[in-house]
């Protein structure tokens, strides 16, 4: 008799990104068979960590890539954060680290982090978060290290970016793949919450249940517990599944305009590197904006702090020339129409 469908669910969907892996890895084009049973794995062999809170999502992925990752060949670890916003996190994140030992992981680290408050809280943490599992990647070598975002998850980012307004990149959600090369993968964004939780039920394993995330204080928890169900009582049950099928097909889009835009960046610049007014005004807006965004980054501009109404403004100096002044943008650039040119600077 074969694992509980919701254990084989979130198994699959591990093997699926850890042969991803070994392919990418490999000198080959595949990646060896996986053998039937659990073998030894060498000590050289790439090493995969867990992001894991203690919560179902994580600790049922925690569970998947114990069982998957020495029938692939490969050594599996965890780390845990702390983010001390809450008493006690030191004693969870050790209990933490206990469960993931108990399930075969090694190497398994607890992360403590200072969580700043730049951006508010949410942005804050997330930011400590990354830091610390970067840390540790680089730390013991990881190849990759696995997140327990699911569907519900990307379907709540999808309705946050469209809040914020700032387009076709904001509406594409979480990427199954991102961090520098490649680092972070995402295994579970076409699976529900209910999956994962289930799987850990069936198979006994402790769930720690973040009290941040029914707290009304922060608005991803107000969206999930008032917002997402709302939409479902008025448009249906399917909102979760028609909102994560958006973010995959807005990334396909917002993916082929970025590399429009890469193309015709070298087009619209003079010999001295400075973007031409005439020639930007000639591209199509979503290529253009995606030209001045990518230039107000380099000019020192924050990605997290330039929003959809900045680079509207800048746009103006092209398509609604009045004569209007510098325009200030966040990290104190700014940006400025001369003599048909449009210069975008530290101020």
């Amino acid at each position: 008799m074969g694992p509980h469908p919701a254990v084989a669910a979130i198994r699959l969907a591990v093997r699926r990104v850890l042969h991803d892996i070994l392919t990418e890895h490999s000198d080959t084009d595949a990646p060896a068979a996986a053998p039937a049973h659990r073998t030894p794995v060498s000590p050289s062999a790439p090493l995969v960590l867990v992001a894991c809170s203690g919560g179902a999502d994580s600790m049922a992925l925690a569970s998947a890539l114990a069982f998957e990752a020495p029938r692939l060949g490969l050594r599996a670890g965890g780390v845990t954060v702390d983010h001390g916003l809450q008493s006690g996190s030191d004693t969870r994140a050790a209990d933490v680290v206990q469960r993931l030992r108990e399930l075969g992981l090694d190497p398994v680290m607890s992360a403590a982090v200072t969580v700043g408050r730049g951006g508010g809280p949410e942005a804050a943490a997330r930011d400590a978060r990354y830091a610390a599992l970067d840390a540790a990647a680089e730390h013991h070598g990881a190849t990759a290290v696995l997140l327990g975002h699911t569907r519900d998850d990307q379907a709540e980012t999808v309705l946050l970016g469209l809040a914020r307004g700032s387009g076709t990149r904001s509406l594409s959600g979480m990427a199954a793949v991102s961090g520098a090369g490649g680092r972070y993968r995402r295994p579970f964004l076409q699976l529900d919450r209910q999956t994962a939780r289930k799987a850990c039920m069936v198979q006994s394993l402790p769930v720690w249940d973040d009290p941040h995330n029914s707290d009304p204080a922060y608005t991803r928890s107000r969206l999930r517990h008032e917002g997402l169900p709302a939409l479902e009582k008025c448009l249906g049950k399917g909102v979760v599944e028609a909102l994560a099928r958006t973010a995959q097909l807005s990334r396909d889009d917002a993916d082929a305009l970025d590399a429009w835009a890469g193309q015709a960046e070298a087009g619209v610049r003079d010999a001295a590197g400075l973007l031409e007014c005439a020639k930007l005004y000639a591209l199509p807006p979503a290529v253009r904006r995606r030209i001045l965004r990518r230039a107000a980054i380099e000019a020192g501009a924050p990605a997290g702090s330039l929003f959809a109404r900045h680079i509207e403004e800048v746009d103006r100096l092209i398509t609604g020339w009045r004569g209007q002044g510098v325009i200030n943008l966040p990290g104190k650039v700014v940006a400025q129409r001369q003599g048909g040119r449009l210069v975008i600077r530290q101020g």
